[in-house]
């Protein structure tokens, strides 16, 4: 039997900027874990929720796809969304309480392809800043913020999602049988 090892090494994509590139590289690794956690995962337990005032897996990954965008344009470029962008997310991100908007009946297919068409795109933002654009913070209305620190926010932000998925696959397939 062979040793199998794994290769605990990060090796960012071609930039201009390897630092920036090792950013991207960490996003997609938890993208990855992320989308391991939803294989094979039904459309029930995609839409199931343990009680109306929790999340769907479905509105998880609605949200997480759509705060990844809105840090994107609104803050790091600070500019509107174009249309291919606005075209993908046809819910508000909250509804009239301020809950996460339900998002449900859509199939793990389009949630995963819109997962990677803002990926894409976050890819080809980041790949032409400088790294002096990269580090220069952005004044925002109600705080500054750098890309640097929007790539380091939407990490830990999907991480801490994807437990919270990971969870409510759990309950969902027990309570799915």
């Amino acid at each position: 039997m062979q040793d199998v090892r794994d290769s605990l090494i990060i090796t960012p994509p071609a930039t201009p900027h390897p630092e920036i590139g090792r950013f991207l590289w960490m996003m997609d690794d938890v993208r990855r874990i992320t989308k391991e956690v939803v294989t094979g995962i039904s459309q029930a337990a995609l839409d199931w929720s343990a009680s109306p005032e929790t999340n769907t897996i479905g509105t998880l990954l609605y949200h997480i796809a759509l705060v990844e965008i809105d840090w994107l344009y609104l803050d790091a470029l600070q500019h509107e969304l174009p249309d291919d962008m606005v075209a993908l997310f046809p819910y508000d991100s909250r509804d009239v309480n301020r809950h996460l908007t339900v998002v449900n009946d859509v199939s793990l297919a389009e949630h995963l392809a819109r997962l990677d068409t803002v990926r894409a795109r976050f890819h080809e933002v980041y790949a032409t800043l400088s790294l002096d654009d990269f580090r220069r913070p952005r004044s925002l209305p109600d705080y500054d913020a750098t890309p640097e620190w929007i790539a380091y926010h939407l990490i830990e932000h999907e991480a801490g999602h994807r437990g919270e998925i990971a969870t409510i696959r759990t309950l969902a397939e027990r309570a799915l049988g």
